[in-house]
């Protein structure tokens, strides 16, 4: 996961870069990035989505309607609801800091949810104002799945190790 940290800082730099030669260039570089990104005006409302977004939220985000976030619902990693004006993005552009290290679950129109990392930074001019947000989503769900059977596993050569065990007899 560390690489994938190195490459977003790095597809960040070169974001900032293209947005100090105007919207469209920033779009231009967002739109060659294979990974799902939107950005924000300074008010969170979603001004542009690249293709790989759309594919992962499962749904076409309306520009200039949606706020803060592109998924049609967000849950935390516990599967707490969580809405939308309290997502990574929100907390990003509220408080003009990246944010980093979180995790969160998109539920698409379809019903099918997704794990994802975000990583919300804020995009400041010249002067230090904000003027907008990026935020690049990584799809973690194979990982977690990945993470939950080895946990399965664990357990259940916990469980053959016990067979024949007096203290394991008594339970079965």
């Amino acid at each position: 996961m560390h690489s994938a940290l190195d490459a977003t800082d790095e597809m960040f730099r070169q974001a900032l870069g293209a947005y100090g030669q105007g919207r469209e260039a920033l779009y231009e570089a967002l739109r060659a990035v294979p990974a799902p990104i939107y950005v924000t005006d300074a008010e969170g409302w979603v001004i542009f989505a690249n293709e790989p977004c759309l594919k992962f939220s499962g749904r076409r985000p309306a520009i200039g309607k949606d706020r803060w976030c592109v998924t049609w619902k967000l849950y935390t990693e516990d599967g707490e609801f969580l809405p939308h004006d309290q997502c990574p993005m929100a907390t990003a552009i509220q408080e003009k800091r990246p944010n980093r290290g979180l995790q969160a679950v998109a539920e698409r129109p379809d019903g099918t949810r997704v794990t994802f990392m975000p990583f919300p930074t804020p995009l400041l001019d010249e002067q230090g104002e904000l003027v907008g947000a990026v935020n690049m989503l990584i799809d973690v769900t194979e990982i977690r799945q990945i993470e939950e059977l080895k946990r399965q596993a664990e357990h259940c050569r916990w469980l053959a190790r016990g067979i024949g065990d007096a203290s394991t007899k008594a339970t079965l």
